[in-house]
């Protein structure tokens, strides 16, 4: 019998906890020996939740904000992209079963249009990403 494939909200608490280790080598903006933060997706959801109504935060901003709460000085870029596309798509699967847009976790806080993680989705989740910034006045703001 065929294993079905996890849900994006099984995949979203399916780790345990993040890890710091050293950068192995000067990589992506990062330095070898600097502190990185391998988050998990939980984490990267609870940070999002924490932002407030109104402000926003591109994604090099998020994982310096990450890093700096969790002491280390740099957050793994490949894997917050990762982790961050489990939070939108268990969002959205709970927005898909019922809740509303505005009881989401508010992943448009931090998916700009220039966010890698926005290509990926469907174009009903890309508009009620536009819809909730469009809403909170984000695409304002510099």
């Amino acid at each position: 019998m065929a294993k079905r494939p996890k849900s994006w909200r099984e995949k979203l608490t399916g780790f345990q906890n993040p890890v710091r280790k050293p950068v192995p080598k000067n990589m992506v903006g990062m330095k070898k020996g600097e502190m990185m933060l391998i988050p998990t997706p939980q984490l990267i959801k609870e940070f999002v939740e924490a932002i407030p109504e109104g402000k926003s935060m591109n994604l090099v901003e998020m994982r310096k904000a990450i890093a700096e709460s969790n002491d280390s000085e740099v957050t793994c870029p490949i894997t917050t992209g990762f982790h961050l596309r489990t939070v939108v798509e268990a969002t959205f699967e709970d927005h898909e079963e019922g809740l509303p847009l505005e009881a989401m976790t508010p992943v448009w806080r931090v998916l700009d249009e220039k966010a890698p993680t926005l290509k990926k989705l469907s174009d009903t989740q890309r508009a009620a990403i536009a819809k909730m910034r469009k809403e909170e006045q984000l695409d304002s703001k510099t």
